[in-house]
Protein backbone atom coordinates (compact mmCIF):
# COMPACT_ATOMS: atom_id res chain seq x y z
CA UNK A 1 0.00 0.00 0.00
CA UNK A 2 1.08 3.59 -0.26
CA UNK A 3 3.37 5.21 2.21
CA UNK A 4 5.95 7.48 0.55
CA UNK A 5 8.66 9.32 2.49
CA UNK A 6 9.59 12.59 0.85
CA UNK A 7 13.00 14.09 1.34
CA UNK A 8 13.14 16.89 3.84
CA UNK A 9 9.87 16.03 5.60
CA UNK A 10 11.58 14.71 8.71
CA UNK A 11 9.70 11.42 8.62
CA UNK A 12 11.25 8.11 9.65
CA UNK A 13 13.77 6.20 7.59
CA UNK A 14 12.04 4.19 4.82
CA UNK A 15 11.70 0.46 5.41
CA UNK A 16 12.40 -0.52 1.79
CA UNK A 17 15.01 1.05 -0.53
CA UNK A 18 16.29 0.47 -4.04
CA UNK A 19 19.14 2.33 -5.79
CA UNK A 20 20.42 2.22 -9.35
CA UNK A 21 23.32 4.04 -11.03
CA UNK A 22 23.10 4.92 -14.73
CA UNK A 23 26.00 6.35 -16.74
CA UNK A 24 24.94 8.32 -19.79
CA UNK A 25 27.20 9.49 -22.62
CA UNK A 26 25.31 12.77 -22.54
CA UNK A 27 26.42 16.10 -21.01
CA UNK A 28 25.11 16.71 -17.50
CA UNK A 29 23.13 19.88 -18.46
CA UNK A 30 21.32 17.98 -21.22
CA UNK A 31 20.27 15.30 -18.72
CA UNK A 32 18.89 17.98 -16.38
CA UNK A 33 16.94 19.56 -19.19
CA UNK A 34 15.51 16.17 -20.18
CA UNK A 35 14.46 15.49 -16.59
CA UNK A 36 12.62 18.78 -16.17
CA UNK A 37 11.19 19.34 -19.64
CA UNK A 38 10.37 15.76 -20.65
CA UNK A 39 9.83 13.90 -17.39
CA UNK A 40 8.50 16.85 -15.38
CA UNK A 41 11.03 16.55 -12.55
CA UNK A 42 11.28 19.35 -9.99
CA UNK A 43 14.21 20.60 -7.92
CA UNK A 44 13.25 19.81 -4.32
CA UNK A 45 16.36 21.24 -2.65
CA UNK A 46 16.77 24.72 -4.12
CA UNK A 47 19.77 24.81 -6.37
CA UNK A 48 21.02 21.34 -5.50
CA UNK A 49 21.32 18.44 -7.89
CA UNK A 50 18.60 16.36 -6.23
CA UNK A 51 15.41 16.00 -8.24
CA UNK A 52 12.06 14.28 -7.63
CA UNK A 53 9.86 12.64 -10.25
CA UNK A 54 6.29 13.66 -9.33
CA UNK A 55 4.41 11.08 -11.42
CA UNK A 56 4.90 7.68 -9.85
CA UNK A 57 4.02 4.54 -11.85
CA UNK A 58 1.46 3.34 -9.29
CA UNK A 59 1.84 5.60 -6.30
CA UNK A 60 3.47 2.93 -4.13
CA UNK A 61 6.96 4.46 -3.88
CA UNK A 62 8.90 7.72 -3.78
CA UNK A 63 11.45 8.15 -6.58
CA UNK A 64 14.37 10.57 -6.33
CA UNK A 65 17.01 11.32 -8.98
CA UNK A 66 20.46 12.83 -8.44
CA UNK A 67 22.51 13.98 -11.42
CA UNK A 68 26.27 14.51 -11.24
CA UNK A 69 29.32 14.51 -13.50
CA UNK A 70 30.62 11.17 -14.73
CA UNK A 71 33.40 9.99 -16.98
CA UNK A 72 32.54 11.24 -20.45
CA UNK A 73 29.00 12.31 -19.53
CA UNK A 74 26.55 12.30 -16.64
CA UNK A 75 26.18 9.93 -13.71
CA UNK A 76 22.55 9.52 -12.64
CA UNK A 77 21.63 7.96 -9.30
CA UNK A 78 18.01 6.82 -8.97
CA UNK A 79 16.69 6.01 -5.53
CA UNK A 80 13.34 4.49 -4.71
CA UNK A 81 12.13 4.36 -1.13
CA UNK A 82 9.00 3.69 0.85
CA UNK A 83 8.13 3.66 4.53
CA UNK A 84 5.59 0.94 3.78
CA UNK A 85 4.04 -0.35 7.00
CA UNK A 86 0.66 -1.92 7.67
CA UNK A 87 -0.57 -3.95 10.62
CA UNK A 88 -0.64 -7.76 10.59
CA UNK A 89 0.34 -8.45 6.96
CA UNK A 90 3.44 -6.32 6.28
CA UNK A 91 5.55 -9.51 6.33
CA UNK A 92 3.56 -10.93 3.42
CA UNK A 93 3.36 -7.79 1.28
CA UNK A 94 6.87 -6.38 1.82
CA UNK A 95 8.47 -8.68 -0.83
CA UNK A 96 5.84 -7.50 -3.32
CA UNK A 97 6.50 -3.87 -2.43
CA UNK A 98 10.23 -4.47 -2.94
CA UNK A 99 9.51 -5.98 -6.36
CA UNK A 100 7.34 -2.96 -7.24
CA UNK A 101 10.11 -0.64 -6.07
CA UNK A 102 12.69 -2.47 -8.20
CA UNK A 103 10.36 -2.30 -11.21
CA UNK A 104 9.70 1.41 -10.68
CA UNK A 105 13.38 2.31 -10.36
CA UNK A 106 14.23 0.36 -13.51
CA UNK A 107 11.43 2.18 -15.34
CA UNK A 108 12.73 5.59 -14.28
CA UNK A 109 16.24 4.61 -15.38
CA UNK A 110 14.93 3.69 -18.81
CA UNK A 111 12.89 6.90 -18.97
CA UNK A 112 15.85 9.10 -18.04
CA UNK A 113 18.02 7.43 -20.68
CA UNK A 114 15.32 7.76 -23.35
CA UNK A 115 14.59 11.40 -22.51
CA UNK A 116 18.28 12.36 -22.55
CA UNK A 117 18.80 10.64 -25.90
CA UNK A 118 15.50 12.00 -27.28
CA UNK A 119 14.08 8.53 -27.83
CA UNK A 120 10.46 7.39 -27.26
CA UNK A 121 9.69 6.95 -23.56
CA UNK A 122 9.00 3.40 -22.34
CA UNK A 123 5.54 2.37 -21.19
CA UNK A 124 4.83 2.46 -17.47
CA UNK A 125 5.21 -0.99 -15.90
CA UNK A 126 2.19 -2.89 -14.63
CA UNK A 127 1.77 -3.24 -10.90
CA UNK A 128 3.07 -6.42 -9.29
CA UNK A 129 0.42 -9.12 -8.96
CA UNK A 130 -0.83 -8.89 -5.41
CA UNK A 131 -0.52 -5.09 -5.18
CA UNK A 132 -3.26 -2.67 -6.25
CA UNK A 133 -2.97 -0.64 -9.43
CA UNK A 134 -4.55 2.24 -7.49
CA UNK A 135 -2.75 3.67 -4.48
CA UNK A 136 -4.20 3.28 -0.98
CA UNK A 137 -3.51 5.96 1.64
CA UNK A 138 -2.28 4.98 5.09
CA UNK A 139 -5.76 4.94 6.64
CA UNK A 140 -7.22 2.79 3.87
CA UNK A 141 -4.27 0.39 4.09
CA UNK A 142 -4.60 -0.02 7.86
CA UNK A 143 -8.36 -0.56 7.63
CA UNK A 144 -8.02 -3.20 4.92
CA UNK A 145 -5.22 -5.03 6.74
CA UNK A 146 -7.04 -5.03 10.08
CA UNK A 147 -10.34 -6.11 8.53
CA UNK A 148 -8.42 -8.91 6.82
CA UNK A 149 -6.90 -10.05 10.12
CA UNK A 150 -10.34 -10.17 11.74
CA UNK A 151 -11.62 -12.14 8.75
CA UNK A 152 -8.76 -14.65 9.00
CA UNK A 153 -9.45 -15.35 12.68
CA UNK A 154 -13.19 -15.69 12.08
CA UNK A 155 -12.74 -17.98 9.07
CA UNK A 156 -10.40 -20.23 11.01
CA UNK A 157 -13.10 -20.65 13.64
CA UNK A 158 -15.79 -21.01 11.00
CA UNK A 159 -14.00 -23.74 9.05
CA UNK A 160 -13.50 -26.06 12.01
CA UNK A 161 -16.95 -27.69 12.08
CA UNK A 162 -16.83 -28.47 8.38
CA UNK A 163 -13.25 -29.77 8.49
CA UNK A 164 -13.78 -31.89 11.61
CA UNK A 165 -17.38 -32.89 10.85
CA UNK A 166 -16.48 -36.54 10.36
CA UNK A 167 -14.50 -36.71 13.60
CA UNK A 168 -17.22 -34.88 15.52
CA UNK A 169 -19.88 -37.21 14.12
CA UNK A 170 -17.90 -40.26 15.18
CA UNK A 171 -17.29 -38.78 18.62
CA UNK A 172 -21.03 -38.34 19.18
CA UNK A 173 -22.12 -41.39 17.14
CA UNK A 174 -24.02 -39.40 14.49
CA UNK A 175 -25.08 -40.76 11.07
CA UNK A 176 -24.81 -38.93 7.71
CA UNK A 177 -28.42 -37.78 7.99
CA UNK A 178 -27.97 -36.60 11.58
CA UNK A 179 -24.77 -34.78 10.69
CA UNK A 180 -26.43 -33.09 7.72
CA UNK A 181 -29.33 -31.96 9.91
CA UNK A 182 -27.09 -30.62 12.68
CA UNK A 183 -24.95 -28.75 10.17
CA UNK A 184 -28.13 -27.29 8.76
CA UNK A 185 -29.39 -26.33 12.23
CA UNK A 186 -26.24 -24.30 12.87
CA UNK A 187 -27.40 -22.08 10.01
CA UNK A 188 -30.05 -20.72 12.35
CA UNK A 189 -27.18 -18.58 13.56
CA UNK A 190 -27.91 -16.44 10.52
CA UNK A 191 -30.59 -14.74 12.63
CA UNK A 192 -27.79 -13.50 14.87
CA UNK A 193 -25.85 -12.22 11.87
CA UNK A 194 -28.96 -10.57 10.39
CA UNK A 195 -29.45 -8.54 13.54
CA UNK A 196 -25.76 -7.75 13.92
CA UNK A 197 -25.08 -6.74 10.32
CA UNK A 198 -28.18 -4.53 10.33
CA UNK A 199 -26.89 -2.94 13.54
CA UNK A 200 -23.63 -2.16 11.76
CA UNK A 201 -25.57 0.50 9.84
CA UNK A 202 -26.75 2.00 13.13
CA UNK A 203 -23.85 1.40 15.53
CA UNK A 204 -20.90 1.33 13.17
CA UNK A 205 -18.74 -1.24 11.38
CA UNK A 206 -15.91 -1.20 13.93
CA UNK A 207 -18.04 -1.98 16.97
CA UNK A 208 -19.82 -4.89 15.30
CA UNK A 209 -16.61 -6.47 13.96
CA UNK A 210 -15.01 -6.43 17.41
CA UNK A 211 -18.12 -7.75 19.17
CA UNK A 212 -18.66 -10.53 16.64
CA UNK A 213 -15.01 -11.60 16.57
CA UNK A 214 -15.05 -11.95 20.34
CA UNK A 215 -18.24 -14.02 19.98
CA UNK A 216 -16.54 -16.41 17.54
CA UNK A 217 -13.66 -17.08 19.90
CA UNK A 218 -15.80 -17.48 23.03
CA UNK A 219 -18.40 -19.81 21.53
CA UNK A 220 -15.78 -22.01 19.86
CA UNK A 221 -13.81 -22.17 23.08
CA UNK A 222 -16.92 -23.36 24.90
CA UNK A 223 -17.71 -25.83 22.09
CA UNK A 224 -14.43 -27.58 22.81
CA UNK A 225 -15.94 -28.75 26.10
CA UNK A 226 -19.43 -29.60 24.77
CA UNK A 227 -20.73 -32.79 26.47
CA UNK A 228 -23.20 -33.72 23.71
CA UNK A 229 -23.95 -33.12 20.05
CA UNK A 230 -26.96 -31.02 21.04
CA UNK A 231 -24.85 -28.72 23.23
CA UNK A 232 -22.15 -28.51 20.58
CA UNK A 233 -24.73 -27.64 17.91
CA UNK A 234 -26.31 -24.94 20.09
CA UNK A 235 -22.93 -23.25 20.54
CA UNK A 236 -22.23 -23.52 16.82
CA UNK A 237 -25.53 -21.78 16.09
CA UNK A 238 -24.18 -18.72 17.91
CA UNK A 239 -20.70 -19.13 16.47
CA UNK A 240 -22.04 -19.29 12.93
CA UNK A 241 -23.90 -16.01 13.45
CA UNK A 242 -20.81 -14.27 14.77
CA UNK A 243 -18.67 -15.69 11.94
CA UNK A 244 -21.05 -14.44 9.26
CA UNK A 245 -21.25 -11.03 10.90
CA UNK A 246 -17.49 -10.64 11.16
CA UNK A 247 -16.95 -11.59 7.53
CA UNK A 248 -19.76 -9.46 6.11
CA UNK A 249 -19.18 -6.31 8.16
CA UNK A 250 -15.37 -6.43 7.80
CA UNK A 251 -15.83 -6.71 4.03
CA UNK A 252 -18.26 -3.80 3.95
CA UNK A 253 -15.88 -1.62 5.98
CA UNK A 254 -12.89 -2.38 3.75
CA UNK A 255 -14.59 -2.30 0.36
CA UNK A 256 -16.58 0.89 0.88
CA UNK A 257 -13.41 2.65 2.07
CA UNK A 258 -11.22 1.40 -0.81
CA UNK A 259 -10.24 3.87 -3.56
CA UNK A 260 -11.85 3.74 -6.98
CA UNK A 261 -10.38 0.99 -9.14
CA UNK A 262 -9.37 -1.04 -6.09
CA UNK A 263 -12.63 -2.29 -4.58
CA UNK A 264 -12.18 -5.71 -6.18
CA UNK A 265 -8.59 -5.73 -4.92
CA UNK A 266 -9.86 -5.09 -1.39
CA UNK A 267 -12.30 -7.97 -1.77
CA UNK A 268 -9.47 -10.18 -3.02
CA UNK A 269 -7.31 -9.35 0.02
CA UNK A 270 -10.21 -10.19 2.34
CA UNK A 271 -10.68 -13.45 0.47
CA UNK A 272 -6.99 -14.28 0.81
CA UNK A 273 -7.17 -13.55 4.53
CA UNK A 274 -10.19 -15.81 4.85
CA UNK A 275 -8.33 -18.52 2.96
CA UNK A 276 -5.36 -18.01 5.26
CA UNK A 277 -7.56 -18.69 8.27
CA UNK A 278 -9.25 -21.60 6.52
CA UNK A 279 -5.85 -23.13 5.76
CA UNK A 280 -5.02 -23.31 9.46
CA UNK A 281 -8.20 -25.33 9.98
CA UNK A 282 -7.07 -27.72 7.24
CA UNK A 283 -3.57 -27.97 8.71
CA UNK A 284 -5.13 -28.89 12.04
CA UNK A 285 -6.90 -31.92 10.56
CA UNK A 286 -4.29 -34.48 11.65
CA UNK A 287 -5.34 -33.66 15.22
CA UNK A 288 -8.53 -35.60 14.51
CA UNK A 289 -6.57 -38.81 13.96
CA UNK A 290 -4.97 -38.69 17.41
CA UNK A 291 -7.99 -39.91 19.38
CA UNK A 292 -11.79 -39.90 19.38
CA UNK A 293 -11.92 -36.58 21.23
CA UNK A 294 -8.79 -34.85 19.90
CA UNK A 295 -10.86 -32.69 17.51
CA UNK A 296 -11.60 -30.53 20.55
CA UNK A 297 -8.02 -29.20 20.50
CA UNK A 298 -8.74 -27.28 17.29
CA UNK A 299 -11.70 -25.53 18.91
CA UNK A 300 -9.53 -24.62 21.90
CA UNK A 301 -7.13 -22.94 19.46
CA UNK A 302 -9.99 -20.92 18.04
CA UNK A 303 -10.94 -19.80 21.53
CA UNK A 304 -7.36 -18.81 22.35
CA UNK A 305 -7.18 -16.61 19.23
CA UNK A 306 -9.09 -13.98 21.23
CA UNK A 307 -5.64 -12.76 22.33
CA UNK A 308 -5.43 -10.91 19.00
CA UNK A 309 -8.56 -8.87 19.73
CA UNK A 310 -6.85 -5.96 21.58
CA UNK A 311 -4.46 -5.33 18.69
CA UNK A 312 -7.30 -5.48 16.18
CA UNK A 313 -9.22 -2.98 18.31
CA UNK A 314 -6.24 -0.60 18.29
CA UNK A 315 -5.87 -0.67 14.50
CA UNK A 316 -9.48 -0.90 13.33
CA UNK A 317 -10.94 2.50 12.44
CA UNK A 318 -14.35 3.62 11.23
CA UNK A 319 -14.42 4.49 7.53
CA UNK A 320 -14.81 8.06 6.28
CA UNK A 321 -17.83 7.13 4.18
CA UNK A 322 -19.72 5.71 7.16
CA UNK A 323 -18.68 8.66 9.33
CA UNK A 324 -20.22 11.00 6.77
CA UNK A 325 -23.54 9.15 7.07
CA UNK A 326 -23.19 9.06 10.85
CA UNK A 327 -22.82 12.85 10.98
CA UNK A 328 -25.92 13.39 8.84
CA UNK A 329 -29.65 13.22 9.56
CA UNK A 330 -30.16 10.20 7.29
CA UNK A 331 -31.92 7.28 8.99
CA UNK A 332 -29.65 4.26 8.81
CA UNK A 333 -30.49 0.57 8.60
CA UNK A 334 -34.05 0.80 7.24
CA UNK A 335 -34.90 -2.56 5.66
CA UNK A 336 -37.57 -1.07 3.41
CA UNK A 337 -34.91 1.01 1.66
CA UNK A 338 -33.41 -2.25 0.34
CA UNK A 339 -36.62 -2.97 -1.58
CA UNK A 340 -37.23 0.52 -2.94
CA UNK A 341 -36.62 1.72 -6.46
CA UNK A 342 -33.65 0.10 -8.19
CA UNK A 343 -32.38 -1.73 -5.11
CA UNK A 344 -35.28 -4.19 -4.93
CA UNK A 345 -34.42 -5.87 -8.22
CA UNK A 346 -30.75 -6.06 -7.26
CA UNK A 347 -31.61 -7.69 -3.96
CA UNK A 348 -33.88 -10.24 -5.63
CA UNK A 349 -31.22 -11.26 -8.15
CA UNK A 350 -28.39 -11.46 -5.62
CA UNK A 351 -30.64 -13.31 -3.19
CA UNK A 352 -31.64 -15.96 -5.74
CA UNK A 353 -28.05 -16.39 -6.90
CA UNK A 354 -26.83 -16.79 -3.32
CA UNK A 355 -29.66 -19.20 -2.47
CA UNK A 356 -29.10 -21.57 -5.40
CA UNK A 357 -25.31 -21.40 -5.12
CA UNK A 358 -25.44 -22.18 -1.39
CA UNK A 359 -27.59 -25.27 -1.92
CA UNK A 360 -24.50 -26.72 -3.58
CA UNK A 361 -21.63 -24.86 -1.89
CA UNK A 362 -22.63 -25.70 1.68
CA UNK A 363 -22.70 -29.52 1.42
CA UNK A 364 -19.75 -29.38 -0.97
CA UNK A 365 -17.62 -27.60 1.63
CA UNK A 366 -19.03 -29.00 4.86
CA UNK A 367 -19.28 -32.65 3.83
CA UNK A 368 -16.27 -32.95 1.54
CA UNK A 369 -13.98 -34.43 4.20
CA UNK A 370 -16.60 -37.00 5.18
CA UNK A 371 -16.99 -37.89 1.50
CA UNK A 372 -13.23 -38.28 1.06
CA UNK A 373 -12.94 -40.38 4.23
CA UNK A 374 -15.97 -42.64 3.74
CA UNK A 375 -16.20 -43.00 -0.05
CA UNK A 376 -12.59 -42.49 -1.17
CA UNK A 377 -10.77 -43.96 1.85
CA UNK A 378 -8.73 -40.87 2.78
CA UNK A 379 -7.17 -40.53 6.24
CA UNK A 380 -6.95 -37.22 8.08
CA UNK A 381 -3.41 -36.72 6.78
CA UNK A 382 -4.50 -37.67 3.24
CA UNK A 383 -7.24 -35.06 3.39
CA UNK A 384 -4.81 -32.42 4.64
CA UNK A 385 -2.47 -33.10 1.72
CA UNK A 386 -5.34 -33.17 -0.76
CA UNK A 387 -6.81 -29.89 0.48
CA UNK A 388 -3.39 -28.28 0.61
CA UNK A 389 -2.55 -29.25 -2.98
CA UNK A 390 -5.95 -28.52 -4.51
CA UNK A 391 -7.03 -25.55 -2.38
CA UNK A 392 -4.19 -23.51 -0.89
CA UNK A 393 -2.11 -22.26 -3.84
CA UNK A 394 -4.94 -22.56 -6.41
CA UNK A 395 -7.18 -20.49 -4.13
CA UNK A 396 -4.56 -17.76 -3.78
CA UNK A 397 -3.97 -17.73 -7.52
CA UNK A 398 -7.72 -17.59 -8.17
CA UNK A 399 -8.23 -14.59 -5.89
CA UNK A 400 -5.28 -12.63 -7.26
CA UNK A 401 -6.37 -13.39 -10.80
CA UNK A 402 -9.98 -12.50 -10.02
CA UNK A 403 -8.96 -9.11 -8.61
CA UNK A 404 -7.39 -8.25 -11.96
CA UNK A 405 -10.09 -9.82 -14.12
CA UNK A 406 -13.01 -8.14 -12.37
CA UNK A 407 -11.41 -4.71 -12.75
CA UNK A 408 -10.56 -5.41 -16.41
CA UNK A 409 -13.56 -7.35 -17.75
CA UNK A 410 -16.25 -6.57 -15.19
CA UNK A 411 -17.80 -8.26 -12.18
CA UNK A 412 -20.80 -9.70 -14.02
CA UNK A 413 -18.89 -11.49 -16.78
CA UNK A 414 -16.30 -12.92 -14.40
CA UNK A 415 -18.99 -14.07 -11.96
CA UNK A 416 -21.07 -15.84 -14.61
CA UNK A 417 -18.23 -17.66 -16.34
CA UNK A 418 -16.33 -18.63 -13.21
CA UNK A 419 -19.47 -19.78 -11.37
CA UNK A 420 -20.37 -22.05 -14.28
CA UNK A 421 -16.86 -23.54 -14.37
CA UNK A 422 -16.64 -23.89 -10.58
CA UNK A 423 -19.97 -25.69 -10.25
CA UNK A 424 -19.48 -28.10 -13.16
CA UNK A 425 -15.95 -29.10 -12.13
CA UNK A 426 -16.96 -29.57 -8.50
CA UNK A 427 -19.79 -31.85 -9.60
CA UNK A 428 -17.20 -33.85 -11.57
CA UNK A 429 -15.11 -34.07 -8.40
CA UNK A 430 -17.91 -35.72 -6.42
CA UNK A 431 -18.65 -38.15 -9.23
CA UNK A 432 -15.07 -38.96 -10.29
CA UNK A 433 -12.22 -41.10 -9.02
CA UNK A 434 -8.44 -41.19 -9.13
CA UNK A 435 -6.54 -38.29 -10.74
CA UNK A 436 -9.81 -36.80 -11.97
CA UNK A 437 -10.81 -35.60 -8.51
CA UNK A 438 -7.47 -33.82 -8.02
CA UNK A 439 -7.75 -31.95 -11.30
CA UNK A 440 -11.45 -31.14 -10.91
CA UNK A 441 -11.01 -29.88 -7.34
CA UNK A 442 -8.11 -27.62 -8.34
CA UNK A 443 -9.97 -26.02 -11.24
CA UNK A 444 -13.07 -25.61 -9.12
CA UNK A 445 -11.17 -23.82 -6.35
CA UNK A 446 -9.65 -21.31 -8.80
CA UNK A 447 -13.02 -20.63 -10.43
CA UNK A 448 -14.85 -20.49 -7.08
CA UNK A 449 -12.42 -17.87 -5.82
CA UNK A 450 -13.14 -15.74 -8.88
CA UNK A 451 -16.93 -16.05 -8.73
CA UNK A 452 -17.02 -15.51 -4.97
CA UNK A 453 -14.93 -12.36 -5.21
CA UNK A 454 -16.96 -10.88 -8.05
CA UNK A 455 -20.30 -11.55 -6.32
CA UNK A 456 -19.05 -10.34 -2.93
CA UNK A 457 -17.85 -7.09 -4.48
CA UNK A 458 -21.22 -6.60 -6.18
CA UNK A 459 -23.05 -7.32 -2.94
CA UNK A 460 -21.28 -4.38 -1.32
CA UNK A 461 -21.33 -2.02 -4.30
CA UNK A 462 -25.00 -2.35 -5.28
CA UNK A 463 -26.47 -0.82 -2.10
CA UNK A 464 -26.00 2.62 -0.47
CA UNK A 465 -23.92 3.23 2.65
CA UNK A 466 -26.86 3.73 5.01
CA UNK A 467 -28.27 0.24 4.32
CA UNK A 468 -25.17 -1.62 3.15
CA UNK A 469 -24.99 -3.68 6.34
CA UNK A 470 -28.74 -4.33 6.38
CA UNK A 471 -28.85 -5.46 2.76
CA UNK A 472 -25.85 -7.74 3.15
CA UNK A 473 -27.27 -9.22 6.34
CA UNK A 474 -30.50 -10.04 4.55
CA UNK A 475 -28.57 -11.58 1.67
CA UNK A 476 -26.69 -13.75 4.15
CA UNK A 477 -30.02 -14.96 5.54
CA UNK A 478 -31.17 -15.99 2.07
CA UNK A 479 -27.85 -17.71 1.32
CA UNK A 480 -27.83 -19.54 4.63
CA UNK A 481 -31.37 -20.74 3.97
CA UNK A 482 -29.99 -22.28 0.79
CA UNK A 483 -27.09 -23.76 2.77
CA UNK A 484 -29.43 -25.40 5.26
CA UNK A 485 -31.59 -26.81 2.48
CA UNK A 486 -28.54 -28.15 0.63
CA UNK A 487 -27.14 -29.85 3.73
CA UNK A 488 -30.46 -31.54 4.47
CA UNK A 489 -30.91 -32.65 0.85
CA UNK A 490 -27.38 -34.09 0.67
CA UNK A 491 -27.76 -35.94 3.95
CA UNK A 492 -31.19 -37.35 3.15
CA UNK A 493 -30.36 -38.35 -0.44
CA UNK A 494 -27.01 -40.01 0.32
CA UNK A 495 -28.55 -43.46 0.87
CA UNK A 496 -31.30 -43.44 -1.82
CA UNK A 497 -28.97 -42.27 -4.65
CA UNK A 498 -26.07 -44.50 -3.71
CA UNK A 499 -23.66 -42.27 -1.82
CA UNK A 500 -22.86 -38.85 -0.44
CA UNK A 501 -20.90 -37.83 -3.55
CA UNK A 502 -23.84 -38.34 -5.92
CA UNK A 503 -26.19 -36.53 -3.52
CA UNK A 504 -23.93 -33.48 -3.31
CA UNK A 505 -23.41 -33.42 -7.08
CA UNK A 506 -27.18 -33.30 -7.63
CA UNK A 507 -27.32 -30.17 -5.44
CA UNK A 508 -25.24 -28.34 -8.08
CA UNK A 509 -28.05 -28.16 -10.64
CA UNK A 510 -29.50 -24.97 -9.15
CA UNK A 511 -26.09 -23.31 -9.12
CA UNK A 512 -25.66 -24.02 -12.84
CA UNK A 513 -29.03 -22.44 -13.55
CA UNK A 514 -28.12 -19.35 -11.53
CA UNK A 515 -24.83 -18.92 -13.38
CA UNK A 516 -26.47 -19.11 -16.80
CA UNK A 517 -29.77 -17.28 -16.24
CA UNK A 518 -29.46 -14.96 -13.22
CA UNK A 519 -25.92 -13.58 -12.98
CA UNK A 520 -26.05 -11.98 -16.48
CA UNK A 521 -29.04 -9.89 -15.29
CA UNK A 522 -27.02 -8.08 -12.60
CA UNK A 523 -25.89 -4.49 -13.26
CA UNK A 524 -22.21 -3.93 -14.02
CA UNK A 525 -20.25 -1.78 -11.54
CA UNK A 526 -16.74 -1.86 -12.98
CA UNK A 527 -15.10 1.55 -13.55
CA UNK A 528 -18.03 3.39 -11.92
CA UNK A 529 -18.00 5.58 -8.81
CA UNK A 530 -19.49 3.90 -5.77
CA UNK A 531 -22.02 6.71 -5.25
CA UNK A 532 -22.97 6.52 -8.91
CA UNK A 533 -23.63 2.79 -8.63
CA UNK A 534 -25.66 3.06 -5.43
CA UNK A 535 -26.46 6.71 -4.68
CA UNK A 536 -26.45 7.56 -0.99
CA UNK A 537 -28.67 10.22 0.54
CA UNK A 538 -25.44 11.77 1.82
CA UNK A 539 -22.84 13.34 -0.44
CA UNK A 540 -19.58 11.37 -0.44
CA UNK A 541 -16.94 12.82 1.91
CA UNK A 542 -14.09 14.84 0.34
CA UNK A 543 -11.31 12.59 -0.84
CA UNK A 544 -13.42 9.43 -0.60
CA UNK A 545 -13.47 6.74 -3.23
CA UNK A 546 -16.89 7.68 -4.42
Amino acid sequence: MQGASRAGTGRSMPHVRRRMLVTLDVPEPDVRVALTSVLGATDIEGGSQRLAIPQLPHGHVDLLVTVGPGSGGALVEIEGCTDFSIPFFAWALRPLVHAQLRRAVAHVASSVRAAALREPLPRSPASVLGLPATAFDRRQSALLATASAATAIAMFGGALYGQFADFIARSFGASDATLGVTLAVTRIGVLVSLLATALSDRLGRRRLVLFSLAGVCITNGLAAAAPSLAAFTALQVLSRGFINTTGVVAAIAAIEEAPEGARAFAAAMLGLAGGFGYSFAVLALPLGDMSTESWRIAFVLSGVSIVFLPRIARNLVEGTRYNAVLDSDVVRGQAREVFRRMYGRRFLLLGLIGFFASIFNAPSAQLMNRFLADERGFSGLDITVFRGVTSALPGIFGLLLAGRLTETYGRRRVAAISMLIATSTQMVFFLGRGPTIWFAATVSVVASAASGLALATLGTELFPTEVRGTSNGMLVVVSVAGSALGLVIAGVLSDPVGGLGVAIALCGIGSLVAAVLLVPLLPESRARLLDEISPSQVAPPPGSSG
